[in-house]
C-alpha cells in the first residue's frame, strides 16, 4: 500500500513524499508469529494426550461427591507432573461432583485443543481396603487432600 504523507513523520518520511506502509509487514509478522505458537501448543498437546489424572475424594450414597474437583484441582496436578496449564484453560462446565472418568478438553490456542483423562475415586474404606495401595498415589497428585482418619 502506497501512502502520500500529509505531513512529516518519523521514521517513515517527510510530507509531500510516496512511501510504503508496512501493514504487509506487519501482517506477515503476526502469521509468522501465529504459526509458530499454534506449533508449539500442538506440540504440548501431544504431550498431554497420554496424561491421566486420578483423584480420590469423599463420596456419599450413589457416588455423589461430599466435595468436587475443580479446574485449579486440574492445574495443580499437571504442575505436579511438570505442565504449567493456566486454570482458566481448562473447559470444566462446572466442577466433577460425581466418581466416575471423564474426558476434559484444555485450551491451549485457538484452534488448538487437548483432551486429558480425569479419574475420580471414592476414598478407600473399609469395603474397598484392597484398592487403597491404588488410592494413595492418587491423593499424592492433590496434596491439598487431608490425610483419612
Amino acid at each position: 500500500m502506497e501512502v502520500i504523507l500529509k505531513e512529516d513523520v518519523v521514521n517513515l518520511g517527510h510530507r509531500g513524499e510516496v512511501v510504503k506502509a508496512v501493514v504487509e509487514q506487519m501482517k506477515s509478522s503476526a502469521a509468522r508469529r501465529y504459526a509458530s505458537e499454534k506449533a508449539q501448543a500442538e506440540e504440548l498437546a501431544a504431550k498431554l494426550a497420554p496424561v491421566a489424572l486420578d483423584f480420590t475424594r469423599k463420596s456419599g450414597e450413589a457416588g455423589h461427591l461430599f466435595g468436587s474437583v475443580t479446574s485449579a484441582d486440574i492445574a495443580t496436578a499437571l504442575e505436579a507432573k511438570g505442565f504449567e496449564i493456566d486454570r482458566r484453560k481448562i473447559q470444566l462446565d462446572e466442577p466433577l461432583k460425581t466418581v466416575g472418568d471423564f474426558n476434559v478438553a484444555i485450551k491451549l490456542y485457538r484452534d488448538v485443543t487437548a483432551q486429558i483423562k480425569v479419574t475420580v475415586a471414592a476414598e478407600a474404606g473399609e469395603e474397598a481396603a484392597a484398592e487403597a495401595p491404588v488410592a494413595e498415589p492418587a491423593a499424592e497428585a492433590a496434596p491439598a487432600e487431608p490425610a483419612a482418619e
